[in-house]
C-alpha cells in the first residue's frame, strides 16, 4: 500500500464524526469510573439510549486496552440501532461505523477500515443536507459529551438543540436537552426559563421517571413540596427495571432534603429488597446510611455503624475499579468503632502514599483532616490538611468545606497562621 493512500485514509478517518474524533480524553482512573457508571445505567428493553450506551462503552473499553470488548460493544450498538430504527441502514449508523473504521485502522486492519468508510460514504450520499451534521449524529454527540465530560455539558445542550431544530419530534432528545441545561445550574433554584422547559419536557415524556424525580426536586427548591407525588413516583419506580437513571437517587435527595431522611433510607432498602443482587441499589443503600451517619455524627448507634461497614465493604468488592471515595467512606465508618479504628488508620495511610489526581487529593485531604481532628485528636495536624485541601485550585464541596472549617477555627481560636493562610488564599489568582 502506497504512503499516499495511507495519508488519504488517515485524512478520511480524521474528519469522521465518532467517539475517536470528539476529543474524549480522560486519565485511566476516570475511564475506569466511567466504565462502572455506564454498566449501572442499564440497557433494558425500552431504553432509548441503548445504542449510544454501547458505542460509548466500546470506546471506553478500547481506551482501556480491551480491544475485543470494544469490537463487541460496537457490534451491539449497530444491531441495537437497526432494531430500534427498524431498518438495516440509515444515518443513525454513521457514528457506529466511524467507530468501527477507527478501531480496525488502529489495529492495522486497513481493508476492514476502508469497508466501513465506504459504508459511511453511502449513508452520506443518501443524506441531502451534507453541509451540517445529521440530527441523529448531533444527538449522539450531544449525549456522549453530556455523559463523558462535566465540562462539556453546555456544548452538549447546544448539540441537542441543533438536533431538535432539525427533528423536533424526538421526545428523548428534548428531555436530555433540558437535563444538560439543568446539570450546569447551581444547587440553588434554577432559572425560570429552564424550569419552564423542564415542565414541558415532563408533559411530553410522562413515562420518564428520572425526569419526574428531577422535576419534583426542582419544584421543592421553589417551595412546592409534593409529598403525594413523591409517594406515587416511589411506587412506580419500585416496579421498574433497575438503572442509575430509574430516578431513585434524585427521589432519595428529595426525601432527605424536604421530608425525612428515614424515607430516603426506606426507599433504598425496599428497592434492594426487591432486587437483592443489583450493585447500583447497594450503592444507593450505602449512600443513605452515610447520610444517616452524618445526621447522627456526634453519637451514631452501633447498629448504624455496623450496617454502614457491611455496606461499604460489599461495595469495594463490587466496584474494584472505581473505589476511591468508597475507601474513604469505609475508613470513616471504621473510625467510628473502637474495634475497627486500626483498619481506618490503615486505609488512610495507604491513601497518603498513593499517586492521586488533584481532585482525589483534595477529597482525601479534607476527609483525612476531619479524621485527624475527631479520631486522632490532632487539631494542629488537622489544620495542615485542611489547608492542603483548600489550596488545590479546584472548586468542589471538599475545598469549600475545608475553607469553611478553617474560617471557624480562625474566628474561634484567633489563629494567626490560619488567618494569614486564608488571606493569602483570597488574594491568590483564581
Amino acid at each position: 500500500m502506497s504512503a499516499q493512500s495511507e495519508i488519504t485514509l488517515e485524512g478520511r478517518l480524521g474528519v469522521l464524526q465518532c467517539h475517536f474524533t470528539w476529543d474524549l480524553e480522560h486519565d485511566r482512573k476516570t475511564l475506569l469510573s466511567i466504565k462502572d457508571w455506564l454498566q449501572d445505567i442499564g440497557t433494558e428493553e425500552g431504553c432509548k439510549w441503548r445504542g449510544h450506551i454501547y458505542n460509548l462503552q466500546g470506546y471506553v473499553h478500547f481506551k482501556l486496552g480491551s480491544i475485543e470488548e470494544a469490537r463487541s460493544f460496537f457490534s451491539r450498538a449497530a444491531g441495537t440501532f437497526r432494531k430500534m430504527r427498524g431498518a438495516e441502514e440509515g444515518p443513525w449508523l454513521v457514528v457506529t461505523y466511524g467507530n468501527q473504521a477507527w478501531l480496525h485502522h488502529l489495529q492495522g486492519e486497513q481493508e476492514e477500515s476502508r469497508a466501513y468508510l465506504s459504508k459511511i460514504d453511502g449513508l452520506m450520499t443518501e443524506d441531502p443536507s451534507q453541509d451540517e451534521l445529521h440530527p441523529e449524529t448531533c444527538a449522539e454527540k450531544a449525549w456522549t459529551l453530556m455523559k463523558f465530560s462535566g465540562e462539556q455539558k453546555l456544548l452538549a445542550a447546544d448539540y441537542f438543540q441543533r438536533a431538535i431544530r432539525m427533528q423536533p419530534d424526538m421526545v428523548e432528545w428534548q428531555t436530555n436537552h433540558v437535563l444538560a441545561l439543568l446539570s450546569k445550574q447551581s444547587t440553588t433554584e434554577v432559572e425560570a426559563d429552564i424550569m419552564e422547559k423542564l415542565r414541558k419536557a415532563r408533559e411530553q415524556d410522562p413515562e420518564n421517571l428520572y425526569l419526574a424525580a428531577i422535576y419534583l426536586l426542582q419544584l421543592a427548591k421553589r417551595g412546592q413540596i409534593d409529598q403525594s407525588g413523591a409517594r406515587e413516583l416511589a411506587t412506580k419506580l419500585l416496579r421498574n427495571p433497575v438503572s442509575s437513571y430509574s430516578g431513585i437517587k434524585p427521589l432519595m435527595w428529595f426525601y432527605r432534603t424536604y421530608t425525612s431522611l428515614d424515607e430516603a433510607v426506606a426507599l433504598a432498602e425496599e428497592a434492594l429488597k426487591l432486587h437483592p443482587e443489583e450493585r447500583y441499589l447497594k450503592s444507593c443503600v450505602a449512600l443513605s446510611y452515610k447520610w444517616k451517619l452524618w445526621e447522627n455524627y456526634s453519637d451514631p448507634s452501633p447498629s448504624l455503624i455496623e450496617k454502614g461497614i457491611r455496606a461499604y465493604e460489599d461495595l469495594l468488592s463490587l466496584y474494584p475499579d472505581s473505589s476511591f471515595m468508597k475507601r474513604i467512606d469505609l475508613a470513616n465508618y471504621y473510625a467510628m468503632s473502637e474495634n475497627t479504628k486500626t483498619k481506618s488508620e490503615k486505609i488512610f495511610q495507604q491513601l497518603l502514599v498513593e499517586d492521586l489526581e488533584p481532585a482525589e487529593q483534595q477529597a482525601f485531604f479534607n476527609s483525612y483532616a476531619k479524621y485527624l481532628y475527631y479520631t486522632q485528636r490532632q487539631p494542629k495536624m488537622s489544620i495542615q490538611y485542611h489547608m492542603k485541601a483548600a489550596e488545590i485550585p479546584i472548586k468542589s464541596f471538599f475545598q469549600g468545606n475545608s475553607i469553611k472549617l478553617l474560617e471557624k477555627i480562625r474566628h474561634r481560636e484567633c489563629n494567626q497562621d490560619v488567618d494569614r493562610f486564608l488571606s493569602r488564599l483570597k488574594e491568590s489568582p483564581k
